[in-house]
């Protein structure tokens, strides 16, 4: 299968890569290089916003333009045009120990995500925290949901389970979900990936209700069944994907975010692609991701 490497951006951590039918364009982000980045596959035109710190998710608004940006310090209204900046809710932890980690959109529009314990002290215990949900009438509400690292959050086809995963634990968990009521219902264990495969990521689902996650140090993507079993492995030029997302005008390519952080400088020189944005067929076609809050 080929491998086309988009954008050898030499990400820190690329994540969260985003379609946008509408505009036929890929949005992304370097978590900790913090910015959100926006490129049009047909021109080649990129554009971007440097954030004031770490960035773990975005949901794009429109009236004006921008995008709701989950940064450590809280949740901001981005400007595309200005680039100005607007809070509209402070963070639900403390973020001398947590960051928002990965977001995306249910049908309804409502921005959910996750935390990651990622202290500015290395010396701070490991702890939990909540999974949120966010709207622009309600604002930040609690979900049930508690964990060292949300990651691989995605939508079944027809909305009704809503996967996460709990990295730290190597688990990802399928959800009953209420489209109408926006909530969460009974969980069931998914996937438990074996911790020589690194840790399940980003994800996204195809219209088949696969179900792919890029494997964080297993240098793969893997695809399971909607029953959860382990359909195939696609193997990587980095060692550290991070996520994908379906794209295209037919929504069969999928993109992947990779990164070089934690890599030594040796792992680096055998690794030249990491932190590259990737682009490959898998012969499936996805579901766009929802990206549009309400």
């Amino acid at each position: 299968m080929e491998i086309e490497v988009v954008i050898a951006a030499g990400a820190t951590i690329g994540e969260s890569p985003t379609w946008t039918p509408e505009e036929r364009a890929l949005y992304w982000i370097d978590v900790k290089k913090p910015a959100l980045y926006r490129y049009d596959p047909a021109t080649g035109d990129r554009r971007s916003w440097v954030m004031p710190s770490d960035i773990g998710a975005f949901a794009l608004v429109s009236g004006p333009p921008g995008a709701v940006v989950a940064l450590r310090r809280g949740i901001f209204r981005l400007d595309f045009t200005s680039g100005a900046l607007t809070r509209l809710a402070p963070p639900p932890f403390d973020p001398a120990l947590f960051r928002f980690n990965e977001g995306t959109c249910d049908s309804a529009g409502r921005f959910w995500v996750g935390v990651m314990f990622d202290p500015l002290d290395d010396a701070a215990p490991p702890r939990k925290s909540s999974l949120h949900s966010f709207t622009l009438a309600d604002g930040l509400r609690p979900e049930p949901d508690a964990a060292e690292l949300h990651n691989g959050m995605a939508w079944s086809p027809d909305g009704r389970l809503f996967y996460l995963a709990h990295s730290q634990s190597q688990e990802v968990f399928a959800y009953a979900f209420d489209p109408a009521s926006g909530r969460l219902g009974a969980r069931e264990l998914f996937a438990h990936i074996p911790d020589a495969l690194g840790l399940p990521d980003g994800a996204a689902v195809d219209d088949q209700g696969g179900y792919w996650c890029a494997l964080h140090g297993g240098s793969r993507l893997r695809r399971y069944t909607a029953t959860g079993v382990v359909d195939r492995d696609i193997t990587l030029p980095v060692s550290q994907p991070t996520m994908c997302a379906f794209g295209g005008a037919l929504l069969d390519v999928l993109y992947v975010t990779s990164a070089t952080d934690k890599l030594t400088p040796e792992q680096r020189r055998r690794e030249p692609l990491a932190g590259a944005v990737l682009r490959l067929r898998p012969g499936e076609t996805g579901i766009a991701r929802p990206c549009v809050l309400r």
